[in-house]
């Protein structure tokens, strides 16, 4: 007796203590900022999450009974006889939590629900119903039932960034919560209980089964007669088609990943986001975003053709501009950062950057022709050059890749090996998807994104430096506390290091990243024609500025990525059902769509210059033998080497009557890359190409 009177004097005491600290502290503030908002890179606001009453705060005179009966009577129906606690339904809650060791149990009444909305996270933790437990009780003991029912009706989410009865009201039924029925109450009613699941645009089974058991709980409680009861299980919801509550005024697409990183960031879930009162300052910048956008807009003649486009600082990895699809109210689906594609020979530089470090330059010269390549596993495999075109004779490496030839580059990855390709990939430019070492990849078969793809580009226009691609240089809580600030961060995590953090930031070689991006400027340098035009020819008339890049085509993919030192796009046009894509203007927009946004965006740009690194140099090459061009040679294009990789030899003009006239010396000019394409023909044709 004497123990059960020390528990019951305890228990007593603190809830003594409890009460009077509870009138001490005061009324708890039911102001708190809701709506987090988002700046671009000149913090001209870009969008806002919608929290709570900030927008749609209504009194309960302007909310329909039907719908103030419906959740009363579903989520605490005794919400107004009791002070903040239905103790019976938490004495069967803590016994469940109990026997089973978890929190899964719930039995929070409207204010304890309005307390955590107001106060706390949705964590089920004993620390959080404790506190949820204070302010319940400091809640009720300052407000009266309908003051506290009004904030809860206004606070509570119903999903799509839907805060508040109101807003729920106008965004599912695109009417206000003054004209609400019965059935349209119980089917808002039901939807806090679980957004994602009960929400009629998500999972309108569930979401019509809930409702039929708040009706029926309604009838059963005598709220509703029959006559009311049979209305309203038979009525026909007329749902809005204006779903602009959660919309986003500028660069939605671009919104959404900015959300995506914010969670990881703060490490935190959508719902505390949309109503956190968070001040996100991100890399957006509008000008550029508009150029995309107006460029994006000249696909007019097809309207189920789906577009993805995106730009970055290739120093910083700052993404400037982004369009995940055509329409976001129509799909969300981001393009960029979701859709794994085929990147076609938009893949090639990647190659052709682990074939300069393994020993290629852009002079080596391989023959390009139909070749079959016998693979170790008994099976053959033979690409093919675009429309059957072949120059069926030696090119060099910077005219393959200005005239995107397949057969060169298959043949520089059987080379380099493919296992060697898939590791630089990975491990040099930041690819996570999955890679198969296979001699296809040089033409790139396998699916990535268009941001791995960004990245990886980035890397070869700022010099071979590390690329971490993001939205978010800045986040600060409402009252201007720095949460997360990017520089602050980079400037933690140097530290004391003993090298330099250009050094420490070098991927790639700079010599070889230096001379790779000086060949793709070749695709819009028409003195490389050969066989056939330079890849960008269609579009080099309206560049004016110094633009390095490569396509890539496949039946269903068109891609177009390109760089300078200031800024790195790309842009991809397909279907999103796969279908091939038959028509040739479909098969330019990629082009077109890049080639106006890249010209627009540099109008704001500086001009700006990577530094040629000291050991390389220049050399005039005859592209018909890969030799150092004379006076007397045909095609010549100048060509950027690591000293001492330069030819030494001079071509010979007429090699034909020269080889007649002095045999013995045919040897001494063929190059070695020469001897190497013809052991590689003898290995795998059987063919002498000599």
């Amino acid at each position: 007796m004497k123990f059960v009177f020390f528990l019951v004097l305890m228990m007593a005491s603190c809830v003594a203590v409890l009460l009077i600290a509870s009138f001490l502290l005061g009324p708890p503030s039911l102001e708190r900022p809701q709506n987090t908002i988002y700046y671009s890179n000149s913090e001209e606001v870009i969008g806002e999450e919608f929290g709570t009453e900030k927008r749609y705060w209504v009194s309960l005179d302007e909310i329909d009974d039907h719908l103030e009966q419906a959740t009363i009577w579903t989520e605490d129906q005794h919400f107004y006889d009791h002070y903040g606690f239905d103790f019976k339904r938490l004495a069967g809650a803590i016994w469940n939590d109990i026997r089973t060791m978890s929190l899964k149990e719930g039995a929070s009444t409207i204010t304890q629900q309005y307390a955590r909305n107001l106060f706390l996270t949705h964590e089920k933790t004993w620390q959080r119903k404790l506190y949820e437990a204070f302010y319940t009780i400091r809640l009720e003991m300052f407000y009266d039932k309908d003051e506290l029912l009004e904030g809860y009706l206004n606070t509570i989410y119903f999903g799509h960034g839907a805060y508040g009865i109101e807003a729920a009201s106008k965004y599912f039924f695109d009417k206000s919560a003054t004209e609400l029925s019965w059935a349209e109450a119980a089917m808002l009613a039901g939807i806090p209980k679980g957004p994602s699941h009960y929400s009629p645009f998500h999972n309108l089974d569930n979401a019509k089964n809930r409702q039929e058991f708040i009706l029926t709980n309604l009838h059963e409680k005598n709220v509703i007669d029959d006559s009311t009861y049979e209305t309203a299980l038979n009525e026909e919801l007329s749902f809005s088609e204006d779903r602009d509550i959660a919309s986003k005024s500028v660069a939605p697409y671009f919104q959404d990943v900015v959300v995506n990183e914010l969670q990881a960031l703060l490490d935190v879930d959508i719902e505390d986001i949309r109503s956190g009162g968070y001040k996100v300052y991100t890399t957006l910048d509008l000008k550029q975003q508009q150029a995309m956008q107006e460029a994006s807009e000249t696909i007019e003649t097809n309207a189920e053709i789906q577009l993805g486009g995106v730009a970055m600082d290739p120093d910083s990895g700052a993404v400037t501009a982004l369009i995940g699809g055509r329409d976001y109210q129509a799909s969300s689906f981001n393009r960029v950062t979701q859709a794994k594609r085929m990147p076609g020979s938009a893949f090639k530089p990647f190659l052709y950057y682990a074939a300069l470090e393994n020993g290629m330059t852009p002079a080596t010269t391989l023959m390009s022709k139909p070749t079959t390549f016998e693979l170790a596993d008994g099976k053959s495999y033979q690409p093919s050059n675009y429309n059957g075109y072949y120059a069926n004779q030696p090119i060099t490496m910077a005219q393959a890749m200005a005239l995107s030839d397949n057969i060169f580059a298959v043949k520089t990855n059987m080379y380099v090996t493919p296992e060697r390709f898939v590791r630089v990939a990975k491990d040099k430019f930041q690819f996570k998807s999955e890679l198969e070492p296979v001699p296809s990849l040089a033409l790139g078969t396998e699916v990535v994104t268009m941001q791995e793809m960004v990245t990886g580009y980035s890397m070869i226009a700022n010099g071979g430096l590390d690329v971490d691609s993001h939205t978010i240089t800045k986040v600060t809580d409402a009252y201007g506390e720095v949460l997360y600030d990017r520089e602050d961060e980079q400037s933690g995590n140097k530290g004391w290091k003993l090298f330099s953090k250009s050094e420490d930031k070098q991927v790639l070689q700079k010599e070889y990243a230096y001379i790779l991006a000086d060949m793709m400027k070749g695709m819009f340098q028409e003195e490389l024609d050969g066989y056939m035009s330079v890849t960008g020819a269609s579009i080099a008339d309206k560049l004016t500025h110094d633009y390095a890049g490569k396509s890539g085509t496949t039946n269903v993919d068109n891609w177009m990525i390109g760089f300078t030192p200031a800024l790195t796009a790309g842009v991809w046009v397909g279907y999103d059902d796969n279908r091939e894509i038959v028509q040739t203007r479909d098969q330019q927009y990629a082009k077109d769509v890049w080639a106006s946004f890249m010209e627009s965006a540099h109008e704001d740009l500086p001009e700006e210059h990577i530094v040629k690194p000291e050991n390389v140099v220049e050399a005039s090459i005859d592209l018909n033998t890969g030799f150092l061009a004379t006076d007397a040679c045909g095609q010549t294009h100048t060509m950027l080497f690591v000293r001492g990789t330069e030819p030494t030899k001079y071509c010979t003009v007429h090699l034909e009557e020269y080889e007649h006239e002095h045999p013995e010396e045919l040897d001494e000019m063929i190059p070695e890359d020469r001897l190497l394409e013809n052991w590689w023909e003898w290995m795998w044709t059987g063919e002498d190409g000599r």
